[in-house]
């Protein structure tokens, strides 16, 4: 996700803040779940503040350790430490004039903090193996998905980095709680995936939207973006149609009434591939083929789902009996 979608009031609400705090020059803490786009919105803070014109870094501080977050932090000299052969600038300096993302804030250890802050304060720092003052222009939005209060009462986070960073505090809404703005969420994703992967224009039945939006989404945005990719790499008509296994997931979590409605958008594109097919089941240019599923696991849906029409093909099975038709597609 690049851009924010959504039109719920929650989310507003939150878009409202991203314009109120982007002119000023204060540090900027995004809290929210896993998934929820905290990236999406620090680019927005850059994007309508006075940096926008300068760079926006990112960098995920629980992606490495300690000694190695803080070289890529603030840089290093040559011979710093085994290995550095040659001098790195760090992420402070690439962001000087611009913005720092700093995604996983709560995972920073605890003795880098103390130099963190001496940036935030003083807007200097050292390069690791020197000791020559350097100055960056750097403006940081932080981000993270712990509860940094409670890491302060904890001992596991500094209070004075935490009360410094949340100058502005920004709280990301989870999916479940702007529900409203899954359909605008998916045609979002939908579009761009299947320009990506060129495929035709793509259909979300109202059925499939309505469990979607019943759905809890402990992932959040992520989960939603990678369900709305998953379907469209199976889907092989003009309707989205996801995996079986992904509709099970559906229906365990959004109750009877999504239940039935879901049995009837997985119906209604099996009766669409047998149309295509000539109700041809077997064989390489088969319904079975064409749905990714092995002939025999096809025919026990359409009997599940009670698909029968007298006379339909298969040629898989007309292979065994010699080419002869048969009766029924369930014979």
């Amino acid at each position: 996700m690049n851009t924010p979608v959504g039109n719920s009031s929650r989310f507003q609400e939150v878009l409202q803040d991203v314009y109120a705090v982007a002119d000023a020059q204060c540090a900027v803490l995004i809290q929210g779940e896993t998934g929820t786009g905290k990236e999406v919105i620090a680019r927005c803070v850059h994007d309508f503040s006075p940096r926008r014109n300068g760079p926006f870094v990112a960098l995920n501080c629980a992606a490495l350790p300690a000694a190695l977050l803080e070289s890529e932090l603030f840089g290093h000299e040559r011979g710093a430490f085994t290995g550095a052969v040659t001098q790195t600038v760090g992420r402070f300096l690439s962001a000087n004039g611009g913005t720092l993302f700093l995604d996983e804030l709560g995972d920073m250890p605890l003795e880098l903090q103390p130099k963190l802050l001496r940036v935030l304060q003083e807007q200097t720092f050292e390069r690791l193996g020197s000791t020559r003052s350097i100055h960056a222009d750097v403006r940081i939005v932080a981000a993270t998905n712990q509860d940094l209060a409670q890491m302060v009462e904890d001992g596991r986070f500094r209070a004075d980095l935490f009360y410094r960073l949340s100058v502005f505090p920004i709280q990301l809404p989870a999916l479940r709680d702007r529900a409203e703005d899954i359909e605008a969420l998916c045609n979002h994703f939908l579009k761009r995936v299947v320009a990506k992967a060129g495929k035709q224009h793509l259909v979300i039945p109202k059925e499939l939207l309505d469990a979607l939006e019943r759905y809890h989404w402990p992932g959040n945005i992520r989960e939603l973006q990678n369900f709305i990719e998953r379907a469209v790499i199976v889907s092989s008509g003009s309707v989205l149609t996801p995996r079986a296994a992904e509709m099970r997931k559906l229906v365990e979590t959004s109750g009877a009434g999504t239940r039935h409605t879901l049995l009837g958008v997985e119906r209604d594109h099996i009766l669409q591939i047998l149309d295509k097919t000539s109700w041809i089941i077997g064989g390489p240019r088969g319904a079975a083929a064409r749905l990714g599923l092995p002939r025999t696991t096809l025919i026990s849906k359409m009997q599940r789902l009670g698909i029968e029409r007298s006379g339909d093909i298969d040629i898989g099975r007309m292979a065994l009996s010699g080419g002869a038709r048969l009766n029924s597609s369930f014979a």
